[in-house]
């Protein structure tokens, strides 16, 4: 029976929600203008302790009520809420509402008089009404939002404690309110004086209750709601909850929050960066707007996780023009994209112009076509073959793309008088054991002897160049590097790959359990980078501070845990996700290094050193250079192997050639070579 009667009540509600709005108003004002009748009907009854007839003797107080109270009530804004999404707030809108009804209501009444009326029901009546209005808010609340007519079977909607019992977990706890795809049961939080008291509706519990909670209120997830608590406070609570197999989630920061209030939208899967432990440092910002404010900045690779990222916060430091590279069509339309629907939101009309150019920057006459029209002062270089395995692969590709297009492109900003150069490098550049690595750290082999060149240069011709007879100022172009680790959701980031694993149902894949990686998020590497480059001198290598080492391994059994779910393995064999280990891949080292050397000199920024690395003389480079050049229009990829050996120190190669290409017309020539042994007629895989 109950279950017919709640399928009506449902088909109601429904119906009622699909009313259109002006008809929805025109029924509140009606049920209100019922209301003012009944509470000044139940006001005489408690005055006089008899029922009154409603005749001329009402009249006159019913029509002031009606004529007070609908236009109060529409002034102050009451007919203007939803109900269905309306709580405490609503309350107190009707409460203000009825303290400004009643102090005119019971002015006529009391000060004034009216015939047959008496005075006390000037203030009897207010009270009444407040209640009436009140309570159908909250009834509507009820009956029209999803704690009843969107969610009938609430039942079996996951459950959830939220961890934080401020202000984000009350705007929280009010946007679940609203929706229907998570319940909350509660609260968690550390503060034991607000343990078994009540916000919300909720009870507020200790976080050492958690493994009773779960049984007794069937809790499934953690709501994580402490967008002020520190990065190693975070990583403290989600060590004690990841033992309970609970899936986690969690609200982005205060600066994120910021914008608005809290929804259920916000709550975001708990990322790696909730894991690190390390605290963000917060950037100058004169060291921020150096090289970019007023300036014309060009990003190379500008599509890509650190490109586009960086081309974020350039926009938001006001360059005068920002130039946007990239050889993939597709990275290069989203970023664009991207900005410029930023620009038109922003309705700045001096915002900077944003150009994009589909260019290789490997195309030496592309890119000095560009500059020479675009006259940029700050280049960050990006573009880049990153994926260890690829290029391990495609070394060849690798080494132009990262070697000569580095090469290229400094060559053109040196000739065109850019004033900085930054070169996004890699941790493994340092002692490679890939051809990533080792193209990465001859790129900036490139970039240390241009540096120094150029300083020799100044040096013999004075501070005054000349052309044409007359002098002119000797412009150097500061050529740097910034060297960091992995960062957070990259294209092709273990992140990613490890989260889509999990939503498969695994196994989750580690190449060994010992392998061990720094991590950094993406906006505060970009952050990084574009200070380092304002503190260049020139020829600098500068080192970011990475924090700590993550172990792979426990960071895909965390990943798993923190979902709600358990690892399978010898010692619990009924788990949900195998971890399984698939062994290093070409190229693949077990940990990585920032310094080659052992002396990093200290800057002002107390997240960034500066590296003291040699290097390889101009005269001496650029001859190596010529070779590889030639090797590469050759696919040589045996000799290119050599020549990085030869000229990064501590490249380790590894003894096989996995180039797809040379690989297979080495099997083909070994195919042929077979064939003209063999006797007409016969196969080359026939045994005797």
């Amino acid at each position: 029976m109950s279950d017919i009667i709640n399928s009506l009540l449902n088909v109601s509600a429904k119906s009622l929600l699909r009313l259109p709005r002006p008809v929805k108003r025109f029924l509140v004002i009606v049920v209100d203008v019922c209301f003012c009748i009944l509470a000044t009907w139940i006001a005489f009854y408690l005055r006089l302790e008899e029922f009154v007839r409603l005749n001329n003797e009402l009249a006159r107080p019913v029509f002031l009520t009606v004529i007070l109270a609908v236009p109060i009530f529409a002034t102050t804004g009451l007919y203007r809420e939803i109900f269905r999404y309306s709580g405490w707030p609503a309350v107190l809108a009707v409460g203000r509402a009825i303290v400004l009804y009643g102090l005119i209501y019971a002015s006529v009444v009391m000060a004034i008089g009216l015939d047959g009326t008496p005075r006390s029901i000037g203030m009897i009546q207010p009270l009444l009404l407040f209640f009436f209005v009140a309570g159908s808010r909250v009834l509507a609340r009820y009956f029209l939002g999803s704690d009843f007519s969107n969610n009938p079977r609430k039942d079996k909607v996951p459950r959830a404690l939220i961890y934080g019992a401020g202000s984000a977990g009350r705007q929280l706890a009010n946007a679940l309110t609203a929706g229907h795809e998570i319940r909350a049961v509660g609260f968690l939080d550390d503060d034991d004086r607000l343990h078994g008291h009540v916000l919300n509706d909720q009870p507020i519990f200790s976080p050492s209750d958690l493994g009773d909670l779960i049984e007794s209120k069937g809790v499934t997830h953690v709501l994580m709601a402490i967008p002020s608590a520190s990065r190693r406070r975070r990583n403290e609570i989600l060590k004690q909850l990841s033992r309970h197999h609970l899936a986690v989630r969690t609200l982005p920061s205060l600066i994120d929050l910021a914008r608005g209030r809290v929804t259920t939208s916000d709550l975001r899967e708990l990322d790696i960066d909730d894991l690190l432990g390390r605290e963000a440092v917060a950037p100058n910002h004169i060291l921020l707007a150096k090289n970019i404010s007023t300036r014309v900045v060009l990003v190379t690779g500008a599509g890509g996780s650190i490109g586009s990222e960086l081309c974020r916060q350039i926009i938001t430091l006001k360059p005068e023009k920002l130039l946007l590279v990239d050889i993939s069509e597709f990275a290069l339309y989203a970023i664009h994209s991207e900005l410029e629907g930023h620009r038109e939101a922003s309705g700045d009309r001096n915002a900077a112009r944003i150009v994009p150019f589909l260019a290789s920057v490997q195309d030496e006459e592309r890119m000095r076509e560009i500059m020479d029209t675009w006259l940029p002062q700050t280049i960050y270089h990006t573009a880049a073959y990153k994926h260890v395995p690829l290029v391990e692969h495609n070394p060849a590709e690798g080494v132009k793309n990262n070697v000569i297009g580095t090469l290229t492109t400094a060559k053109v900003a040196i000739e065109k008088g850019v004033s900085d150069f930054v070169l996004i490098s890699t941790d493994k550049a340092v002692r490679p054991t890939n051809v990533m690595g080792a193209s990465k750290r001859l790129a900036e082999l490139c970039l240390q002897a241009l540096w120094a060149q150029q300083t020799k240069q100044t040096m013999n011709k004075g501070s005054v160049a000349f052309q044409s007879g007359e002098p002119t100022q000797v412009i150097k172009t500061k050529l740097s590097m910034v060297r960091f680790g992995n960062v957070l959701d990259s294209s092709g980031s273990v992140i990613p790959k490890f989260r889509k694993q999990i939503r498969d149902g695994g196994p989750v894949t580690v190449t060994h359990p010992e392998i061990t990686r720094y991590f950094m998020t993406i906006p505060e590497a970009a952050q990084l980078v574009i200070q380092a480059g304002a503190m260049a001198k020139g020829g600098d290598v500068f080192v970011l501070d990475m924090g700590e080492t993550v172990k792979i391994a426990d960071l895909a059994r965390r990943m798993v845990e923190l979902s709600g779910l358990s690892v399978r393995d010898e010692a619990e064999p009924d788990g949900d996700i195998e971890i399984v280990i698939t062994g290093l891949r070409p190229g693949e080292k077990l940990y990585e290094e920032l310094l080659l050397g052992d002396d990093p000199q200290p800057t002002v920024h107390p997240k960034i050193q500066r590296a003291q690395d040699p290097f390889i003389p101009w005269h001496e480079l650029e001859v190596e250079l010529e070779t590889l050049k030639i090797l590469l229009s050759h696919n040589n990829v045996e000799v290119i192997l050599t020549i990085l050996e030869k000229l990064v120190v501590g490249y380790q190669p590894s003894d096989e050639v996995v180039d797809w290409v040379f690989s297979e017309q080495i099997r083909q020539s070994n195919y042929i070579d077979e064939l003209k042994t063999l006797p007409p007629g016969s196969s080359p895989h026939q045994t005797s």
